[in-house]
């Protein structure tokens, strides 16, 4: 590689932002018209690598942060459009200017990237954790540039597609099979028929995945089952609010348990010098404060809302980098009602208050997954993460605008909010949350269960999604994973077998990602 040069160029900037503004469109309507957005990690890896890949004197490391720099604004579209709509529907009359969303979008971009730079060495380098879309990105760029595994990648990156494409394009494939229809007693047991998670699973490995799984089933088949034959859940609906209030505290306990590991490590390091964190304490401090007193000045936060929202960002960012890496998944709507139950416990924000604390962090949380995602490609390849940063934070202020308008113009163009047109389905969520959580007891056991599993060095919030989220996602991780590890032990060369499975699990995560975010730019034109 060609290290006597900044991998960040005018072409490549030029590549970037032309993409950027595309998907950061596309992933607005998506995501307020499907409640679904798909990572546009291998996507946008395929488009720098095709434009720039044959460009002369262009170095992977030019093609890393050109797609680091693309991909940033889909997820800070998918953070706005999972929260601001909600406050559309509980009151039609609501005002947020398209400047309050623009300052909302570019400090939750902000303070993403920046906290991401202080979990960076602990996720990636010390803890290794596998971050699927990174690794199938890495792998892409391989192929692509040196040939290496290519057949079977680019083999398995098209079937997916073509899958992807007659399942959501043509419609002639189910979604989700139902493998049990559930009972009085028993919800129903679904997979979901995905290239992409069975990918996963293949990659984070059989203990995640099994774990994930595992939550699933302790959640739907075991609590639920019990809880409804003792008479202790009167119906479904209760059992359901039990549920998901155990697992989203399971998650916020691990988020706790962080907080109680670093403090413990800190005291016991005394005053002895952590070269990383030492630096990043004083600008951590001051950037804070900047953002405080911009959220301050242009919206309805108030200083100690804005200080308890940093400390709320500072957990979450954590816990979604987190969950990326071991899982693939970001539920960064999660982690808004998070904060924002916690602002309404403490201070009762105004509504406009409330969702723009919601709207902040889950847009942190968002970019906090995919620049991890990116980071770790990086890593792979031997990209300075400096110049990754940086390409992030450009991308993520960039577009943060493109996002702030796009919502603006989709809300005028179709009618608002909550109709058939745009549903905006997490966004309804958060709105129905806004009043506090259905099981308050169950998110105190779950958070108080989290917090020891964490600290016993066991992966909680991962056990956590699987008691939140639906079967059909645990159960196709799960069946991905054990699928690989059988095929990779039956191999007679056990490294070939493995260096093979993680080609094709590449190949299966990257088709049906570039399949779909293809499908939401021309569902969008």
């Amino acid at each position: 590689m060609d290290t006597s040069r900044s991998p960040i160029t005018v072409r490549g900037l030029i590549v970037g932002i032309i993409g950027l503004v595309i998907i950061t469109a596309s992933s607005m309507y998506v995501a307020l018209r499907m409640g679904a957005l798909p990572w546009p990690t291998v996507f946008v890896t395929v488009v720098s690598m095709a434009i720039l890949g044959k460009a002369r004197n262009s170095t992977l490391e030019e093609i890393n942060c050109t797609h680091t720099l693309m991909s940033a604004g889909a997820m800070v579209a998918g953070g706005l459009a999972f929260t601001l709509p909600g406050l559309w529907m509980l009151d039609a009359q609501a005002e947020l200017s398209l400047f309050q969303i623009a300052v909302i979008a570019i400090t939750g971009a902000l303070l993403g990237t920046f906290f991401t730079m202080i979990f960076r060495h602990t996720l990636i380098e010390k803890e290794k954790l596998p971050y699927p879309m990174g690794e199938a990105a890495y792998n892409t760029l391989i192929a692509g540039k040196e040939g290496k595994g290519a057949p079977i990648l680019f083999s398995s990156l098209t079937l997916s597609a073509l899958f992807t494409f007659v399942r959501d394009g043509l419609g002639k494939i189910p979604s989700i099979l139902t493998v049990f229809g559930g009972s009085t007693l028993f919800p129903s047991l679904s997979v979901w028929v995905s290239p992409m998670a069975l990918g996963i699973g293949a990659i984070i490995g059989p203990v995640l995945a099994l774990m994930w799984f595992l939550g699933s089933v302790l959640g739907y088949f075991v609590l639920t089952p019990i809880g409804l034959a003792s008479g202790f859940f009167s119906s479904m609906a209760e059992a359901d609010s039990f549920r998901s209030s155990l697992g989203i505290g399971l998650m916020i306990g691990t988020g706790l348990g962080v907080a109680i590991k670093a403090i413990i490590m800190l005291i016991k390091r005394g005053r002895s010098r952590n070269g990383n964190i030492q630096r990043l304490l004083l600008p951590a401090a001051i950037f804070s404060a900047f953002a405080i007193i911009v959220l301050a000045l242009f919206t309805e936060i108030t200083i100690l809302e804005g200080i308890l929202l940093i400390i709320g960002v500072y957990l979450t960012t954590y816990l979604s980098g987190m969950l990326t890496g071991q899982t693939g998944i970001n539920p960064m709507e999660i982690f808004a009602i998070l904060v924002l139950l916690a602002a309404s416990a403490v201070f009762s924000p105004t509504i406009g208050a409330a969702f723009s604390i919601a709207g902040v962090t889950a847009v942190a949380c968002g970019l906090t997954g995919d620049v991890m995602n990116d980071l770790r490609s990086g890593s792979l390849i031997g990209t300075s993460p400096r110049y990754q940063i940086i390409a992030e934070g450009i991308g993520g202020m960039i577009g943060a605008i493109v996002a702030a308008v796009a919502l603006e113009v989709l809300a005028a163009s179709m009618g608002g909010f909550g109709t058939e047109a745009l549903p905006a389905p997490q966004a309804a969520a958060v709105a129905a949350m806004a009043g506090g959580l259905d099981s308050p007891a169950a998110f105190a056991i779950g958070m108080v269960i989290g917090i020891i599993l964490f600290l016993t060095g066991l992966p909680s919030a991962t056990l956590g999604l699987g008691v939140y989220l639906p079967t059909y996602i645990s159960s196709a991780m799960a069946l991905g994973a054990v699928i690989m590890a059988i095929a990779a032990k039956l191999g007679r060369n056990k490294e070939k077998s493995q260096e093979n499975a993680a080609l094709i699990s590449s190949g299966l995560l990257g088709g049906e990602g570039i399949t779909g975010v293809i499908i939401a730019i021309i569902s969008m034109l």
